[in-house]
């Protein structure tokens, strides 16, 4: 079967000849088109089958394109769900508080939450990819945000100072930590008494954006690992479409607070 794939790969080898491939020049024209669907029908089945497939590590080093990675995260439309101003404001940050942003790639929440902390407090940006946080630099600079500082980290530890943060914020990020128990540990250790462990991330259903169903967390799965590990549920927001909002505490489990209740 001659695809238009192996067609366009053909001429752009032998340019200017005009030749046709072996086998095409008795087929007629509406076959090679049935062919050609056929061909690329079962193309895509084979790769939507070997996506279904993958594992989170092969998924995620599909974005080995920093600036394409950059783009899809900045994306203007991307505003529409993740409502980053609606957010921010729902956090209650006060100015002098530190935030950690795990997990903040091109800084679409680090430079926002540098705001309401003003100058007084600090963003402590953390990514395990130096491109990206080569990136956000330059976002800050151009901002002349002087309270964003960027931490290069490795996958096992954040490297944040330890009861030195007010807010540890994760955005569509816990699924990229293997180890979560250890990883829970060191959160802990860095929140002043009285922090809180932010999470956010997409519905374990078939969603229009986001990863594959097989690489989500489901909400009620999440609520289970952290309170199995000491963490209790003080408030849940519902008004993002396709993710859940939720804050957690060190200590015994219990029911969310409302959502105007005080904050510690």
């Amino acid at each position: 079967v001659v695809t238009p794939i192996d067609r366009a790969r053909y001429d752009a080898q032998t340019p200017g000849t005009g030749c046709l491939l072996q086998g095409e020049r008795d087929v007629s024209p509406s076959t090679l088109r049935v062919a050609s669907l056929i061909a690329l029908l079962v193309g895509l089945g084979v790769d939507a089958a070997a996506q279904q497939a993958a594992t989170p590590h092969e998924m995620h080093g599909r974005h080995r394109d920093p600036k394409a990675y950059i783009a899809s995260l900045e994306n203007p439309a991307r505003d529409a769900y993740q409502k980053p101003a609606e957010v921010v404001e729902a956090l209650g940050l006060r100015p002098g508080q530190v935030v950690a942003d795990i997990g903040a790639g091109s800084g679409y929440f680090a430079i926002r939450l540098a705001e309401p902390v003003g100058e007084a407090g600090r963003v402590l940006a953390v990514d395990v990819d130096a491109r990206l946080l080569e990136h956000l630099e330059g976002r800050v600079r151009e901002a002349s945000l002087g309270n964003v500082e960027t931490i290069l980290a490795p996958p096992d530890d954040p490297r944040l100072p330890e009861a030195g943060v007010d807010l540890i914020f994760f955005c569509n990020v816990w699924h990229h930590i293997d180890d979560q128990d250890g990883y829970l540990a060191k959160l802990r250790q860095a929140l002043k008494p009285g922090g809180r462990l932010v999470m956010i991330d997409f519905h374990k259903r078939d969603l229009p954006v986001g990863p594959g169903v097989a690489m989500k967390i489901a909400r009620e799965d999440l609520l289970a690992q952290l309170e199995g590990a000491g963490w209790r549920l003080v408030r849940e927001h519902d008004f993002l479409p396709y993710q859940y909002f939720i804050e957690f505490q060190p200590g015994t489990a219990s029911g969310p607070e409302p959502e105007g209740a005080p904050r510690s």
